[in-house]
């Protein structure tokens, strides 16, 4: 009795995956860094295939303990603030690119500015022209946060599971072809990521955007792979829930892109 659990709070087990997150985070950030400065890729991918395995094992006891009974109201809870303080780390995370962005376009410095004659972008720098593929991309990732928000609708409030795994099918699908066209894109660029301040905080805000889809994309497959399996009701679906936050944020980043970076900053 002395032992006997009497409150709402879910005390974990000890777990070696938060070292091993960090381990296979410093792997991977540290190859990127190798990779960038004319290395192979090889330790970067190592990096990022122990991420991998890191999220999947950690992620599957954290289902795990949520069908063992573990996810009472109380730890709901705290789920969901852990989420949304993520969600506003990373807000702040894009923040620091936007202004960088501004910075360098409005206010130059020293003899070595980017600008020349206060012209911005820099002179020689050809940019995108935000019409034509880039409003493309835009219309693609809204109708796949159109397609996930129809997923949550199903589920929620008419508890339809197989409009909610079209719904996840079409945002995945959508999710996939934005990170196409972006390689795409990426690969008729007149500027690159080195030489000037213009394509470097080009490359690092849409780049670092255009990693967020590839989580986000791999989010909501995971959550169709669950439903596929009988998970998530109408009244515990947190982890779906998450995983629509996390790509509505990453709608609303690329909204604030395509207006700044490609239409103001062009």
């Amino acid at each position: 009795m002395a032992h006997e659990k009497n409150h709402d709070y879910h005390i974990l087990n000890p777990s070696l995956y938060p070292f091993l997150g960090a381990v296979a985070g410093f792997i991977m950030l540290f190859g990127a860094v190798l990779y960038f400065h004319g290395s192979g890729p090889w330790m970067m991918l190592i990096g990022f295939v122990g991420v991998l395995y890191v999220m999947y094992g950690w992620w599957a006891e954290t289902v795990a303990e949520n069908f063992a009974g573990d996810h009472t109201p109380v730890v709901l809870i705290g789920l969901r603030y852990g989420v949304i303080l993520f969600i506003m780390s990373e807000v702040m995370f894009f923040l620091a690119w936007f202004w960088s962005f501004f910075k360098h376009a409005m206010y130059p410095m020293g003899e070595m500015s980017p600008m020349v004659d206060g012209v911005w972008p820099p002179v020689g720098i050809e940019t995108f022209d935000p019409w034509h593929l880039p409003l493309i991309n835009t219309l693609i990732l809204l109708c796949s946060g159109a397609a996930a928000t129809w997923a949550h609708h199903a589920l929620v409030h008419e508890e339809n599971r197989e409009d909610m795994k079209w719904g996840l099918i079409i945002a995945i699908a959508l999710g996939a072809l934005f990170t196409v066209f972006q390689a795409y894109e990426y690969s008729h660029a007149a500027f690159g990521f080195s030489g000037n301040i213009y394509g470097a905080n080009f490359f690092m805000a849409t780049g670092f955007h255009g990693f967020h889809v590839l989580v986000g994309t791999i989010f909501l497959f995971v959550c169709l792979m669950r439903v596929l399996r009988g998970h998530f009701t109408a009244q515990s679906h947190l982890g779906f829930e998450a995983a629509a936050w996390y790509w509505h944020f990453v709608d609303v980043v690329w909204l604030f892109l395509f207006a700044a970076v490609y239409i103001w900053g062009g």
